[in-house]
């Protein structure tokens, strides 16, 4: 079924009993699929945009910088603003999230992806995971890695809440679990899912992150406070987000940072950081070669 306006369309079958099993993408919808009794319905806004592949798209190296720019509404009213506006081959999304102050009208669900990490920037996030006990809140510099098929919940946000995503790949489906309550009463920190198991780095904690670990070396991500040098990633992603400060990114020229400005830069190609201010903090994520 064809729509014009996506949003509308959902709200009026939900007002009917439907309930949402797929969506996606959730930085911008544009496809939903719907159930009751037995019934099935399609919604799209947009009858010739691609649909989510079972196969990682090929990855296209590029060097990428994003400053600023307008959020989209996306999934369950977060405001979305796109970091690798060009995706990399539809290979990677990376969003800077903001959320309105209160609960959050989302619902049980997991997402069909190779890789997908969440660092909070600004204020807080109460989050429920499959097997990891009791909600949680997520601080400023607090980093979650959601492994592929984890069921999760966002519950509430604060006033301000600024979070960054990474994806792989960029576009993928968000499934609903109608059945799972969570939390489900199981602690599981040892628990598998697709190879990868959950993370949860506290900030105000200190230590390393251990991304790499938990993901079996597929990335690894740090938090950059000084003035660096960096040599030729023998991988694939270099991505880097202004979590606060500025800084001088030096490749292909001298480019400016400020908080919440990405960049992305082609994997086997050096490159450094130059005239960080005393606040300069970055979040720098790096993959292997997925393929």
């Amino acid at each position: 079924m064809a729509c014009a306006d996506l949003g509308a369309a959902i709200a009026d079958l939900q007002s009917q009993g439907y309930r949402i099993d797929v969506i996606f993408p959730a930085d911008e919808p544009y496809s939903a699929f719907l159930s009751r009794d037995g019934d099935s319905v399609h919604l799209t806004s947009r009858p010739d945009a691609p649909q989510p592949a079972s196969a990682l798209p090929q990855f296209e190296p590029a060097f990428v910088i994003t400053h600023g720019g307008a959020s989209g509404e996306g999934r369950a009213g977060m405001g979305y603003r796109d970091l690798i506006p060009g995706r990399l081959g539809r290979r990677y999304i990376a969003s800077h999230i903001t959320m309105a102050a209160g609960p959050v009208a989302d619902w049980v669900h997991y997402h069909h992806v190779r890789l997908q990490l969440i660092a909070v920037r600004r204020g807080w996030v109460r989050v429920v995971y499959e097997d990891q006990g009791e909600p949680f809140v997520m601080q400023a510099g607090d980093i979650v890695l959601q492994p592929p098929g984890i069921r999760h919940r966002v519950l509430e946000s604060s006033e301000g809440l600024e979070v960054v995503e990474l994806g792989c790949p960029a576009l993928h489906a968000t499934l609903a679990d109608h059945e799972l309550k969570l939390p489900n009463g199981r602690g599981d920190p040892a628990r598998l899912y697709d190879g990868q198991r959950f993370l949860r780095h506290i900030a105000a904690a200190g230590g390393p992150i251990g991304l790499a670990e938990a993901t079996g070396g597929l990335a690894d991500a740090r938090l950059i406070r000084t003035a660096t040098e960096f040599p030729p990633h023998d991988g694939e992603l270099v991505f880097g987000f202004a979590m606060e400060g500025n800084v001088d990114l030096v490749f292909d020229g001298t480019h400016q940072l400020g908080a919440t400005d990405a960049f992305v830069i082609p994997p086997q190609q050096p490159w450094r950081l130059s005239n960080a201010s005393d606040d300069f903090q970055l979040l720098l994520l790096t993959t292997a070669r997925l393929d």
